[in-house]
């Protein structure tokens, strides 16, 4: 049903993507649109990986320059049953982490150094067990595709006022005049990030579920995301709005109107999940 939900909600985005398209150029416009986020899709399946650890200037580290890290992460890929997902380390004082890769065999695990000197060994555990169980359930090609079409829609939304100050869009039906393109401009990225919030919170709690049964030990990701909760409001993360879902915790300030679009669920709502499972 979490499977189910999910490809609707992506070809919601895609559709969202699609309109947008229509609704600038016409017919024409929207079979630029669906040319475009075949690309877009294509693109996500294969570099998004790439793309993602490029943002964050994560960099990869050899067990000989990490081996604790390398030790948590194979006997947790032993655990999940996939193969061992590759170590990338971002250099950033802000405790947090993510995954990426499109299937298990091309997984990523990547951790700033800011959690790896925050967390002890059971924390840190149940975090790199967290990002496993999103890797063992392929969440992170899904968020990754989330993110590549969502980024191109807030990029459209821009274009559209722009256009719309310029006197683009007319009056006529296909066009949707210049009223349409600005009102649009402003609820796409918004209708985007509901999106990608429907889709990201539903996971969290799944990845959250599956680090506890890898761990046996649902106790140690609980303490980690309090820990995580309190620093990442001291120490903030300059992270994009269209790749926030990614971590484990949000690395947005969450204050004002992004509280409200976050794609994480209360961090109080994880842990009172995660103690209950004892």
């Amino acid at each position: 049903m979490n499977n189910i939900k999910t490809v609707i909600l992506l070809g919601a985005l895609t559709g969202l993507f699609l309109f947008i398209g229509g609704l600038v150029g016409g017919q024409s416009g929207m079979v630029i649109a669906l040319i475009f986020a075949g690309i877009l899709n294509i693109t996500a399946y294969w570099f998004s990986d790439k793309i993602v650890l490029r943002v964050y200037r994560a960099q990869p580290v050899s067990e000989a320059e990490a081996p604790e890290i390398h030790y948590l992460v194979e006997e947790v890929s032993r655990n999940a049953d996939i193969p061992k997902p590759k170590v990338f380390i971002m250099d950033d004082d802000s405790p947090n982490a993510f995954a990426t890769g499109r299937n298990p065999r091309h997984g990523v695990v990547a951790l700033t150094t800011g959690i790896i000197k925050s967390m002890n060994r059971e924390q840190l555990k149940g975090v790199i067990a967290h990002e496993m169980s999103h890797i063992r359930h392929r969440d992170t090609l899904i968020q990754s595709v989330a993110a590549t079409i969502a980024g191109a829609i807030m990029f459209l939304a821009y274009q559209m006022r722009w256009f719309a100050f310029l006197g683009g869009g007319g009056d006529d039906d296909e066009g949707g005049g210049i009223l349409g393109l600005l009102l649009m401009s402003i609820l796409a990225p918004i209708a985007a990030l509901l999106i990608q919030m429907a889709i990201s919170r539903s996971r969290e709690y799944k990845a959250d579920r599956g680090a506890a049964e890898l761990t046996g030990n649902p106790e140690g990701l609980a303490s980690a995301l309090e820990k995580l909760g309190y620093y990442s409001k001291r120490i903030p993360m300059h992270a994009t709005t269209q790749t926030a879902h990614l971590f484990i915790v949000s690395p947005l300030s969450g204050k004002g109107l992004m509280n409200l679009f976050s794609t994480h669920p209360p961090l109080e709502e994880r842990v009172a999940r995660l103690r209950a499972m004892y």
